[in-house]
């Protein structure tokens, strides 16, 4: 009997764990990984900042599944069967260890996302894995044989049993054309993780600054989440603006990102208690300048902005705060509105919603319920997760259970 022949089209995170756990289920299996450019992995080198995010230390997956705005259910079979444990237990295996910070995202000991990289180019050949770089898969047949021809870029042919499409969420890919072709339906795409463009004077000159617990909200909907915040070049960034526009990723695409978002500096959003403490401050910091006496633990450059805002002149002492003039700055601290005037993506998480449709999937093998022998895995999936290593979780998952079903399913016919 003539090996089985597995084709990963995609070098990225899912392709790679996807090949690997193919290579290593059945060692006797071609497992072939085709990558459209010469630089596979590419964004597990970039991802936090250089470190990669493998994963976050959350171990219930019905918890876990929280953090997926889109493919939340389906994933809960999935991550009992590889979850993040597995995931640390799968890199510790390969001598990757893997720490956990303050707010369970889980980075390599090494803080080097090169580890990383290291690590699965190491089970790739280990595994015997084959790597064809610069070799992108144009056309994708499903012959009445249940076996695959794959047409290559240079317009040779390849004859596989089964096939992996783990191209990630970017339409320019090619695994959405692919899908399609056999049947497939593509959810709309649009951006997920992005930050907000804001051009406001309130903002200026205020770049890289940070606030550790802020609340960022739209306004008429239900969109509002809490975490850091930072202040850029552009606008508004950090986590908390990340997880709302992963959240809000459909409903800001069809406001073509022209909206307003509400800012709760120090992440209380009542307007009265925020009153209740300034107003505290009236006795307890009588004669000191509101500019640099800042009862609400603010970075100074940023009440000083507040207080500008609330049209409070620079030399005002606190117990001369006229009433009105109150209700302005903790509206200032507790509410702040900016006009959101467009997005910058964050190439560092760059995600899309959107994808593959989820129906038809089985969750169970990750095999396609339209075209038997194909599978799917990572991004090319209507899946995505909010930012603290979930996608990448979901990455390990869906290509771990894609690889292990491709080498061990019986031959589709």
């Amino acid at each position: 009997m003539e090996p089985r022949r597995i084709a990963v089209i995609g070098g990225g995170a899912a392709g790679y764990f996807s090949a690997i756990a193919a290579a290593e289920t059945d060692p006797s299996a071609r497992v072939t990984i085709f990558e459209a450019t010469l630089h596979p992995l590419t964004k597990v080198r970039i991802s936090g900042g250089g470190r990669c995010n493998v994963t976050h230390a959350c171990f219930d997956p019905r918890e876990l599944v929280k953090r997926y705005p889109r493919g939340s259910r389906e994933l809960i079979g999935p991550l009992n069967r590889f979850g993040p444990r597995d995931t640390v237990a799968w890199f510790q295996g390969r001598g990757v260890e893997l720490k956990t910070e303050k707010d369970g995202r889980m980075f390599p000991t090494t803080d080097d996302s090169g580890t990383i990289v290291d690590c699965l180019q190491g089970a790739v050949r280990t595994a015997s894995v084959a790597l064809r770089l610069r070799t992108p898969v144009r056309e994708l047949v499903r012959g009445d044989d249940g076996r695959f021809t794959l047409t290559l870029g240079d317009g040779s042919g390849e004859r596989v049993d089964r096939v992996i499409i783990a191209t990630g969420g970017t339409k320019a890919a090619g695994g959405f054309a692919l899908a399609e072709s056999v049947g497939h339906t593509i959810e709309p795409l649009a951006p997920s993780l992005f930050t907000f463009q804001i051009d406001d004077e309130r903002l200026r000159g205020l770049e890289g600054l940070a606030v550790p617990e802020a609340e960022a909200s739209v306004p008429e909907t239900k969109l509002c989440e809490r975490g850091p915040l930072l202040v850029t070049h552009w606008g508004l960034s950090g986590p908390a603006i990340l997880r709302l526009s992963a959240w809000g990723a459909r409903e800001l695409a069809a406001e073509d990102y022209n909206f307003a978002v509400r800012i709760a500096w120090t992440g209380d959003s009542n307007e009265e208690r925020v009153r209740a403490k300034l107003n505290a401050a009236r006795s307890e910091l009588a004669r000191k300048q509101m500019h640099n006496a800042n009862p609400v633990g603010l970075p100074g450059r940023l009440w000083e902005r507040l207080v500008a805002a609330a049209g409070i002149p620079k030399e005002t002492i606190w117990t001369s705060l006229p009433k009105p003039a109150l209700a302005a700055l903790a509206k200032a601290v507790a509410a702040s509105e900016f006009r959101v005037t467009g997005k910058s993506t964050n190439k560092e998480e760059f995600v899309t919603c959107g994808g593959v449709r989820l129906k038809e999937i089985d969750f169970k093998t990750m095999e396609s319920r339209v075209c038997a022998g194909l599978h799917f895995a990572g991004e090319v999936l209507d899946i995505d997760g909010i930012t603290g290593g979930f996608n990448f979780q979901s990455a390990w998952t869906t290509g771990y259970l894609a690889g292990t079903a491709a080498a061990t399913l019986p031959a589709a016919s």
